[in-house]
């Protein structure tokens, strides 16, 4: 009979962990026994538990406090954010940019400083110079990531970064979509986003962004 290798038995053991958490056994926050009491439960040794827990706890579901013990963090493995971002249609990224830009737009108009204000007026002229679709989305890209930037919220710009290849993908199917676009209009825009910056009025930084998304969003929905 062949052997059950350790990797394998594992990864069985650490379903068997998660199956248990997902039916409430252990709530958040809950300590989970200690080795030598769920090594027997599950019918394998210490180090079979150890590699089990510490696989959920790469997935993002258990941490181990030194001195303290196992504690449930979630109470399921959060879905791969690249693999959530390929499935998601192009009404549904421009939500996700509401989310991100408006408030990183008010926060940039709270904290800005003035090499921020010129890396974002750059970006602004950067964008009315553009030969192609693509180069367009990329100066876009550019310039929303440098508002992004001047938010000073790290969290932020590491999912709006994150966000970039699923975004520059779904905003050139957009143009692609639709035929029509006034460069003009959308110049203007971001041009009013820049002043309210500037000024440091975060409420119409926050309004301006997310008018101008929630204006993408319902131009795709209207088809």
């Amino acid at each position: 009979m062949a052997q059950v290798r350790r990797a394998p038995l594992a990864e069985q053991v650490s379903e068997l962990l998660l199956d248990r958490i997902r039916s409430g056994e252990w709530p958040l926050g809950a300590k989970l026994p200690g080795e030598n009491t769920l090594g027997p439960q599950l019918g394998v040794g210490r180090s079979t538990v150890r590699e089990a827990i510490r696989q959920l706890a790469g997935r993002g579901v258990l941490a181990t406090r030194q001195g303290a013990g196992v504690f449930v963090t979630a109470l399921d493995v959060t879905e791969d954010w690249d693999a959530v971002l390929r499935r998601v249609d192009i009404v549904e990224v421009i939500e996700g940019r509401v989310a991100i830009e408006s408030e990183a737009a008010a926060l940039a108009a709270e904290r800005r400083t003035p090499q921020d204000l010129r890396a974002i007026r750059r970006m602004l002229t950067q964008r009315e110079n553009h030969d192609t679709r693509e180069g367009y989305v990329d100066a876009d890209m550019r310039f929303h990531r440098a508002v992004v930037a001047s938010s000073h919220n790290s969290l932020l710009l590491e999912m709006f970064d994150n966000f970039v290849p699923r975004l520059r993908e779904a905003m050139i199917d957009m143009l692609r979509i639709k035929r029509t676009f006034d460069d003009h209009a959308d110049q203007g825009a971001h041009s009013q986003l820049v002043e309210a910056i500037a000024q440091r009025d975060n409420a119409s930084a926050r309004d301006l962004s997310r008018a101008h998304l929630m204006s993408l969003k319902n131009g795709m929905e209207a088809g």
